[in-house]
């Protein structure tokens, strides 16, 4: 069966920032969503695993390793959205910056706003923290907006795929007002 696209897709650039998150599934489900969301580009910093690239300086073996969990639940999207490995964060942020993006913290924090009042902007750099401490504080406070997901139940989070699956739907889809 043959998946229809959306008619009208808002004319949004979005890119993805995943920084310090451990777990080499979240990277790749994090990868097979930004596919399916229209995600521009992937951004990889500090020790967050990332796909096989030919320039790649890891050890072999490491990164085989890391490539084959990344792969099993990419499941190829790692090949079709565009992505880059870059340690130092700051310098993401600053070129991102730089290129017009607004910084967006995906976060529960005091000054975040509930996702669905959040009116997304024509460029949005989506940042994606640890999956137990969430965002360093530093960075947040770089963030030109915080947004968070309003929930019930007694648990504190969802888990950072949902949650950026969540943040780039909305991002991907609300009209501009």
């Amino acid at each position: 069966m043959e998946r229809k696209a959306p008619s009208i897709p808002p004319p949004r650039e979005i890119v993805l920032v995943v920084h310090d998150i451990r777990s080499t599934h979240n990277v790749g489900s994090l990868l097979r969503t930004a596919e399916c969301l229209g995600v521009t580009m992937v951004f990889f910093s500090g020790y967050t695993p990332y796909p096989d690239t030919p320039e790649d300086s890891r050890l072999p073996h490491i990164r085989r390793k890391l490539a084959a969990q990344i792969e099993k639940t990419a499941l190829g999207a790692e090949k079709l959205v565009s992505w880059r490995y870059e340690a130092d964060v700051q310098a993401v942020l600053k070129s991102l910056r730089a290129d017009g993006y607004e910084l967006i913290g995906l976060e529960q924090d005091s000054r975040s706003q509930p996702l669905p009042s959040w009116s997304p902007p024509p460029k949005a750099a989506i940042l994606l923290g640890r999956e137990v401490e969430g965002i360093d504080p530093a960075l947040l406070a770089q963030c030109d907006t915080v947004v968070e997901i309003p929930q019930f139940g007694s648990k504190e989070s969802l888990n950072v795929v949902q949650a950026a699956a969540i943040a780039l739907y909305q991002a991907r889809f609300v009209p501009y007002t």
